[in-house]
């Protein structure tokens, strides 16, 4: 059986200064994990169900830690990114079909992220157009200038905005009584209820998360020596995406939990509208704007980022941001090309809402494949990094189970 084969490096730095150094594709990730579509998400549990899904929130963290570890884990003892790994040791047919679903998915992820930041936009009475063109143009020369590290600082810089939604959840003025008691009542036997709980298990795994962080680790140089910081770095950054979902949830159950059960939330102006008259009409807007620009733009620079370095690795071309652009044109022109038509569709007015399902579809139907891969290629590390024992048949079961909720809410989503 083939193994993968570490590369190692040794440091005196401290552990904190190591973690310093190291943490960045682990928060990342986990700040792009709460995108728009997921902010939507949360702020509908809230909304129809009040706290009822708030305990949901918490048991998901550890859950996303076990899957995206897998990716630390490959990603540094292999030296290597996700569609490489694929393509070594299935062939390149699988590396073909499973990164070019995933293409697939991330344009539409992509659809997404900028129709939310269009309709930040719109909250503030800027057209969509405008707004596509300064988004657009500004990522482009955020990548062409800059360097892996420049870019990932950025991204972090932007995603630390969704740290909003805890001022806004605060503001809501929750009860703590309520919380508790909310959260221990299940209707397990409620269909739409379930429905929405795997919805959350779907708005928290997502396959490009998988590809982009194993790269990044790859990209950022890191070491076996960096194993343990950047384990840590996935550990905060799960803690981290699921306090703002939960703040989400909070804000919006706190509110039209109590007054507005039911109400539909499907687009960025209605959670705006809807939660401004309790928290003040421009207090409400401003705030949740700046959580989503947050998430919106950090999600667009990651599902952007994958959708290249994917195909790069695929393909066999240069695909760093520590190259310049007449070094790696296949991966800049792909990043280029992609947040192009992706703003040129959303600033035309095309109705982006049946294309949602779709993807939500191709979503489910890839992260089986994905966690799958995930898997099967953790289980063929070297000896002292493979997963095995007990804690393989944890993983096991975590990925069965986020895959056949992940099945569940595509497909009811579809029909």
């Amino acid at each position: 059986m083939t193994t993968l084969s570490p590369s190692i490096s040794f440091s005196n730095r401290s552990r904190w200064t190591r973690f310093i150094a190291v943490a960045g594709p682990g928060l990342v990730v986990m700040l792009a994990d709460t995108d728009a579509g997921s902010v939507i998400t949360a702020a509908q549990s809230g909304a129809q169900w009040g706290y009822q899904l708030l305990l949901l929130q918490l048991i998901l963290a550890p859950i996303l830690f076990v899957v995206q570890e897998l990716t630390v884990r490959l990603g540094i003892v292999s030296g290597k990114g996700h569609g490489d790994l694929i393509q070594q040791h299935f062939g390149r047919g699988w590396a073909l079909v499973s990164v070019g679903t995933l293409v697939i998915a991330c344009i539409g992820a992509l659809l997404s992220e900028l129709s939310g930041l269009a309709g930040v936009g719109l909250l503030f009475g800027i057209p969509a157009q405008v707004t596509m063109a300064i988004v657009v143009s500004g990522l482009i020369i955020m990548a062409f200038t800059g360097s892996y590290l420049s870019v990932e600082r950025i991204a972090m810089c932007v995603g630390a905005f969704e740290l909003v939604f805890l001022i806004v959840a605060w503001y809501a003025k929750p009860e703590l009584s309520s919380m508790v008691s909310g959260s221990l009542s299940i209707p397990w036997r409620e269909p739409k209820y379930l429905y929405l709980v795997a919805a959350n298990i779907g708005a928290v795994i997502m396959p490009w998360m998988v590809f982009y962080q194993q790269s990044a680790v790859v990209e950022k140089k890191l070491t076996i020596d960096d194993l343990p910081a950047a384990r840590w770095d996935t550990a905060v950054g799960s803690v981290i995406t699921q306090v703002i979902m939960a703040a989400v949830l909070i804000a919006t159950a706190a509110t039209l939990g109590k007054s507005n059960s039911g109400a539909a939330l499907d687009t960025v102006q209605q959670i705006a509208q809807a939660i401004t008259p309790f928290l003040g009409e421009e207090t409400g807007k401003i705030l949740f704007a700046l959580g989503m620009v947050g998430s919106a733009l950090v999600a667009t620079i990651v599902v952007t980022l994958t959708a290249a370095r994917s195909l790069g690795e695929v393909l066999g071309v240069k695909h760093s941001l520590d190259l310049e652009p007449k070094d790696a044109p296949w991966f800049y022109g792909i990043f280029t090309t992609s947040l192009v038509i992706g703003g040129l569709f959303v600033a035309s007015g095309v109705n982006l809402v049946s294309l949602s399902v779709g993807v939500q579809v191709m979503n489910a139907l890839l992260l089986p494949i994905v966690l799958g891969f995930l898997y099967l290629l953790a289980r063929r590390l070297p000896e002292a990094y493979r997963l095995k024992g007990p804690y393989a048949i944890v993983v096991a079961l975590v990925i069965l189970f986020s895959a056949g909720f992940g099945v569940f809410a595509g497909l009811s989503g579809a029909v």
